[in-house]
């Protein structure tokens, strides 16, 4: 399983303990880019937000297997941006990358997002219920 920004943020406003929702047979990881996404929420906050945000991120890090934008979701990636142009669907940019770093390392995506993973050519998604 590949964990989507909308899933960490969804834990982190329930203030959920990462062990509580990760089993410990969960064969879970992250995009590198998600790393990025949850910082920005850490930037954008302050005071005792901000400190409970970046004590989740670095639970997340220390927690969770981050996975490289490396050559294979580079591969994966302009296949999807492709099929996203064919399909004349604009999908977002980070989404895109997520979604190819799942396909890369042949991993389902777990988001809270109902669009921004379907329909896209070879990849898996489970929507949650909020």
């Amino acid at each position: 399983m590949l964990l989507d920004t909308t899933f960490l943020i969804d834990a982190e406003r329930a203030k959920s303990a990462l062990d509580s929702i990760i089993e410990d047979d969960d064969d879970v990881a992250i995009a590198a880019i998600t790393i990025a996404e949850l910082r920005v929420c850490v930037e954008l906050s302050k005071g005792k937000t901000r400190r409970s945000r970046q004590d989740f991120l670095d639970d997340v890090i220390s927690v969770i297997p981050i996975l490289n934008y490396d050559l294979l979701v580079a591969q994966a990636h302009a296949k999807l941006m492709a099929a996203v142009r064919h399909q004349g669907r604009a999908r977002g940019a980070h989404d895109l990358i997520i979604a190819a770093t799942a396909l890369a390392s042949d991993r389902s995506v777990i988001t809270a997002d109902q669009t921004a993973f379907a329909e896209l050519p070879g990849l898996s998604s489970h929507v949650y219920l909020r």
